[in-house]
């Protein structure tokens, strides 16, 4: 046997012995958690045969406490270049066989390697998240190892999309690169997210609570918001990340992925003349006015288990990808609060960054009211969906469909924050507040008057408010000045939306010259 064919079959062993990671041994135990290993996860989310592994015999560097003894090609983690649906990505999977996934300066290295190589192709980052936290035998090099990761998170923002799925525990630092990222997945059951965990809490507040309660995929897609999708299965974690990145550019100076599209722009939905109850006080289901405008009915939420009240996600206009933003009428009568602003505020400059036009659907009464409210800063949050709207230089394009008033218009895309195409449908009432909040400040002292002298109060109230209703809970009024470009007919608010994107397509707009803006936080 030639020495060159010793040698190309130890680079096979060598391969062999990679590709197992920590061992059978490890693989099983992994198995029996009901979670696949690194390497499976990225075989099931990439076109097949398409996966380029880089440092496959990369080692940790660390000799205290017995490591050196603890050596495993790749050393946790699996980092490489991938297609999926032909488009190039880039992916990490940490693997848990290798000492739980615990992060090693060299790990980080590998991460790091395949961020650079992103941010140079101008294509997606995909971290698959399972491990232990930081390899505590290493000391600082493995906190400067996630200081290292974090500051390419940073640098990558808004210049190429990261997504981070958490299939394992993700805990103290770890935490900080997927909260940084664009879109965050967890799976059910499998996994969790916190800062400290059960036993520290115990210990530091004397609250009991374990890991599933403290930071499950329930708990951060409800109650925090931190992670924007849950999957039953990993299987199915898979498939929402194929599906989002349908929906999004590879970088940001690149347009969205574009279909053919047989669904006619000018179809008509007549169901739309008839969902605006007659009662301005009843509810009605938003997601029906989005299924009835958008392609083939077809509309992939963001977050939509967290704040309810407002909707927001990816649908197609005549092929072309479009973020919505919706107040939901069904949920506490589609009002803003603090959790609600973030979200949408979040998704809007999200679709800002790379290149997706944004439409409003708008229903909103107001802003909740309440010391709840206002201890938790909603002046702060609701100023961050304005600044996100207002700072937003993609194609806008708005319609009021019922109620749009005081600060609640304003921050949901008006004209004033440099909305493109603003329409309102005949039923919307654009003005600084309901008829009988109006009345009772417009006309409080007469009313105490005729009552002091015995007139009827009641009938006077109802007039007045029935003559404030009529000159401005309607869209004429804002018509008037400008502030809306047309009142349409609802069942022809596809075709308005379909033919203002064709409009907007060469749209130029840029910000003044600065380093950067301070949203208010």
């Amino acid at each position: 046997m030639s020495k060159q064919v010793e040698k190309i079959k130890e680079l096979i062993a060598k391969r062999e012995e990679a590709r197992l990671g920590g061992g059978q041994k490890a693989i099983d135990k992994q198995h029996a958690r009901g979670k696949y290993t690194a390497r499976e996860r990225i075989d099931m989310l990439v076109d097949e045969g398409s996966f380029e592994e880089y440092d496959m015999f990369k080692l940790h560097r660390c000799h205290q406490f017995g490591m050196e003894k603890k050596q495993v090609y790749g050393d946790g983690v699996v980092a490489g270049s991938a297609t999926i649906d032909g488009r190039l990505v880039y992916i990490y999977a940490q693997d848990f066989t290798v000492h739980g996934g615990s992060l090693s300066e060299t790990m980080s290295q590998k991460m790091c390697k395949v961020m650079d190589m992103a941010m140079k192709m101008g294509a997606p980052v995909i971290g698959i998240n399972d491990s232990g936290g930081a390899r505590i035998q290493e000391g600082i090099a493995a906190l400067a190892g996630y200081g290292e990761i974090f500051e390419r998170n940073i640098l990558a923002s808004g210049v190429i999309p990261q997504i981070s799925a958490i299939m394992g525990p993700c805990a103290g630092g770890a935490v900080y690169s997927p909260a940084l990222t664009d879109f965050i997945i967890m799976t059910e059951g499998t996994s969790y997210m916190f800062l400290t965990g059960p036993k520290v809490v115990k210990t530091v507040t004397g609250e009991d609570i374990d890991a599933e309660h403290l930071g499950g995929a329930s708990v951060h897609s409800s109650k925090s918001g931190v992670t924007h999708f849950t999957a039953k299965t990993e299987e199915e974690c898979m498939e929402l990340i194929k599906t989002l990145l349908s929906y999004i550019p590879s970088n940001n100076t690149e347009e969205a992925p574009r279909i053919a599209c047989e669904d006619p722009i000018d179809r008509k939905d007549d169901s739309l003349n008839e969902i605006i109850p007659e009662d301005p006080n009843q509810a009605y289901d938003m997601y029906k006015v989005i299924s009835a405008v958008t392609d083939d009915g077809e509309f992939f939420e963001i977050q939509p288990k967290f704040a309810k009240n407002i909707i927001t996600g990816f649908a197609r206009f005549n092929g072309q990808s479009v973020g919505i933003v919706a107040n939901q009428p069904a949920a506490y009568a589609g009002v803003l609060d603090v959790n609600a602003s973030r979200k949408g505020a979040r998704f809007v400059r999200f679709c800002d960054a790379f290149n997706i036009p944004v439409v409003s659907l708008v229903d909103v009464p107001g802003f909740l009211p309440g010391t709840g409210q206002e201890y938790n800063a909603v002046i702060l949050h609701g100023a961050q969906l304005l600044y996100a709207y207002g700072e937003a230089t993609v194609p806008k394009i708005t319609i009021t469909l019922r109620k749009a008033y005081g600060g609640s218009h304003i921050v949901m895309g008006c004209k004033q924050l440099r909305a493109d195409l603003n329409f309102a449908w005949p039923s919307a009432e654009i003005a600084v507040m309901g008829g009988s909040g109006a009345v009772a400040i417009l006309c409080g002292k007469e009313a105490k008057a005729k009552k002091a002298a015995g007139e009827d109060v009641k009938s006077f109230l109802a007039e007045k408010e029935q003559e404030y209703t009529d000159t401005f809970a309607n869209p004429y009024q804002a018509a008037q000045f400008g502030y809306i470009d047309d009142v349409i007919e609802p069942r022809n608010t596809r075709f308005r939306i379909c033919r203002g994107l064709a409009q907007l397509a060469t749209k130029r707009q840029s910000l003044p010259a600065k380093k950067h803006g301070c949203m208010p936080m």
